[in-house]
């Protein structure tokens, strides 16, 4: 795993909101990954959620068009909790503190991963943001997004509007099927040129939670595999909104409580570990 970043990586990642890094795994680790994450959302049967019984491509609430949707990709969701190969991989301390060293923040936790499988001729995916549907605040919030397969303008890759993190709040301008309804929310990104995100199979990206980001069209017959997880940083607090909780633990939370539940949310690297 290439899991050093320098200096010059983390300063644009923290102007830009993104960071694309290529060659992340190498391809004994690519297999590795692909191998396990097949398996695990093969054994999932569909379950979208370990807690639920709804189904991907199903309406859960978050995503508002179930049919349309349900044509982006195929998405399981904390595949750590159901699989114990899946968990190795998404609590890989060499991860986290990538994670911690880009936010900039003393630890991370996992707000979830998931498995995201666009499909052949698979819908894209509007612009949009990621923290405003979460159950926290903050904005140092991340993903990583790792291409199983090779991800190409073809096929469906991602494209990041550079620098938007600096602009953009938490106001949840929502997600539908028009490409660019967030603009409505953000009109100055109307005339942007975005970056598109080529990259090889286990190549990787970060982006914050904040910056507007989108995924194209797979123009392919053949699927466009990626493994995603969600950070938060340690000492998070809850906003009042469920998103992937489950009924159990959301009921017990009130606005301000810190989500540090281990079964829920591990905490994966502080710095005081070193």
């Amino acid at each position: 795993m290439n899991n050093t970043l320098s200096a010059t990586q983390i300063a644009s990642y923290r102007k830009n909101g993104f960071l694309i890094l290529d060659d992340f795994l190498n391809p004994e680790e690519v297999l590795q990954w692909k191998n396990s994450i097949d398996k695990a959302v093969s054994d999932r049967q569909g379950q979208k959620f370990p807690h639920s019984k709804i189904k991907t491509g199903e309406s859960d609430g978050i995503n508002k068009d179930a049919e349309y949707f349900g044509k982006v990709f195929d998405q399981i969701v904390n595949l750590w909790m159901t699989d114990d190969a899946v968990k190795a991989l998404m609590f890989d301390k060499r991860i986290g503190k990538m994670a911690t060293d880009l936010a900039q923040v003393d630890g991370i936790r996992i707000w979830h991963d998931q498995s995201l499988i666009k499909q052949p001729w698979g819908n894209p995916t509007a612009w949009h943001l990621d923290t405003p549907f979460w159950s926290f605040d903050h904005r140092e919030a991340m993903s990583i997004w790792v291409a199983l397969e090779d991800v190409t303008l073809q096929n469906g890759c991602l494209y990041f509007m550079p620098e938007s993190n600096q602009v953009t709040g938490f106001i949840e301008p929502g997600i539908g099927a028009n490409m660019g309804d967030i603009f409505a929310t953000y009109p100055k990104y109307r005339s942007k040129e975005p970056v598109a995100s080529v990259i090889k199979a286990g190549s990787c990206s970060f982006h914050n939670g904040l910056t507007i980001h989108a995924a194209g069209v797979n123009m392919t017959p053949y699927t466009r595999k990626a493994m995603t997880c969600a950070y938060m940083p340690d000492g998070s607090v809850f906003n009042g909104k469920k998103n992937v909780l489950p009924d159990d633990y959301f009921k017990t939370l009130k606005i301000g409580d810190v989500l540090n539940n281990e079964k829920q949310n591990p905490l994966i690297y502080h710095k005081n570990w070193d």
